[in-house]
């Protein structure tokens, strides 16, 4: 971890604060933190599954072998996850269990109605904050300012960023858990059984404009950054047919108005079909961004979102490559444990083989030693 250590000081250094600048989300009252949250995600949304292939430096290519770690071997394959052996999981091994009337599943409960959840965004959006007004003073000292949206050419392992030179400041943010919680589609959809449906999510965009809610921490976040200069993009897969709806639920959710190819850029036909990339250098074109904000990995790069990349392989790809330095320092993650890329994973993949424990069970288990006692000193005699 040393690479990523030494690219964390750089970008530390390059990004440092020219004044105090410590202020926190101006956060509304305790009404606006009390909101009712449920949440959903970006990631069973259409076009996010799909991506541009990496460099062959950056991850395995479809076809190949890899192995982690702990000795497993995987075959890559295009599309889904592999399990143990190189097979993809088949339809019926993905098919999930009747729902159960009334009862909320654990990700919905912890993402829409916890405090846990809640307070988790906040805490990225305090981050976000502090960043952006840095970043807004930094302009105003006449300082070079670094774009935080990778290259054409860059890979996971080198890199590059497009250049800010004098453009505007810019954060750029995914749409769906990340600026809006969608409450009404996440409470259908906890209530019904059944795989993603397009059709579905299309017919939420077109009717749900009123049955959402901001994260936690966006709308004051969002307020204050317009303050001080930084332009608020909004950069979703929602698709363009309901380009206004999607405007008049972030205005409608008090996060600001949001202009399609100016402030907002959404899934389209062509390059912008698939991935967000394409749609990411178009916006660097116009602004500096300086901060990108999202629930999956591929709201950052689509070098994350090759196709059938093993589980810890993908989060090595996160955690242990020079991006890594980004986490935090212009790149900013909200939680999304509902759906998405992240969902994934056997016991094989989610835990080494070499970090297994079975309970010995209470007849196994070692006698606990009896504590010593000390014999009295002069101090501790009854006096």
């Amino acid at each position: 971890m040393r690479r990523v250590a030494g690219l964390a000081l750089g970008l530390a250094a390059s990004s440092m604060l020219t004044g105090c600048i410590a202020a926190a989300i101006p956060v509304v009252a305790s009404a606006a933190i009390a909101k009712k949250r449920l949440d959903s995600g970006d990631e069973h949304r259409p076009g996010d599954q799909t991506a541009p292939a990496p460099s062959p430096t950056a991850v395995p290519t479809p076809g190949g072998t890899v192995r982690t770690a702990d000795g497993q071997s995987f075959q890559v394959v295009q599309g889904g996850m592999p399990t143990p052996g190189g097979a993809p999981p088949t339809a019926a091994s993905q098919a999930a269990s009747p729902p159960t009337p009334g009862k909320v599943p654990a990700g919905m409960q912890y993402l829409y109605g916890s405090g846990e959840g809640a307070a988790m965004s906040l805490q990225a959006y305090q981050i976000l904050w502090s960043y952006l007004a840095a970043r807004a003073e930094d302009r105003k000292a006449g300082l070079e300012i670094r774009s935080v949206v990778l290259s054409k050419d860059a890979t996971l392992e080198v890199p590059k960023f497009v250049p800010c030179g004098k453009k505007p400041l810019a954060v750029v943010l995914d749409v769906d858990e990340t600026a809006l919680l969608n409450l009404g589609y996440e409470a259908d959809d906890a209530q019904r059984n059944g795989p993603y449906d397009e059709t579905r999510w299309a017919r939420w965009e077109a009717t749900g404009v009123d049955k959402v809610v901001a994260v936690p921490g966006a709308v004051e976040t969002l307020e204050s950054a317009r303050r001080v200069g930084v332009t608020v993009v909004f950069n979703s897969n929602r698709s363009m047919a309901n380009a206004a709806q999607t405007v008049a639920a972030l205005e409608g959710a008090g996060l600001g108005h949001a202009e399609l190819g100016k402030t907002l850029w959404l899934r389209g036909d062509g390059p912008n079909s698939g991935g967000k990339d394409g749609r990411r250098w178009e916006i660097a074109a116009k602004y500096c961004v300086v901060a990108l904000v999202g629930d999956q990995l591929g709201d950052f790069t689509d070098l994350f979102n090759p196709g059938g990349v093993p589980v810890p392989i993908r989060r090595n790809m996160a955690s242990q490559t020079m991006v890594a330095a980004m986490w935090g320092m212009g790149w900013f993650m909200l939680p999304n444990p509902v759906y998405g890329t992240g969902l994934h994973g056997s016991l094989d993949d989610v835990f080494p083989q070499d970090k297994r424990w079975t309970d010995p069970g209470p007849a196994q288990a070692p006698e606990p030693a009896p504590a010593a006692i000390a014999p009295p000193t002069e101090a501790t005699k009854p006096q």
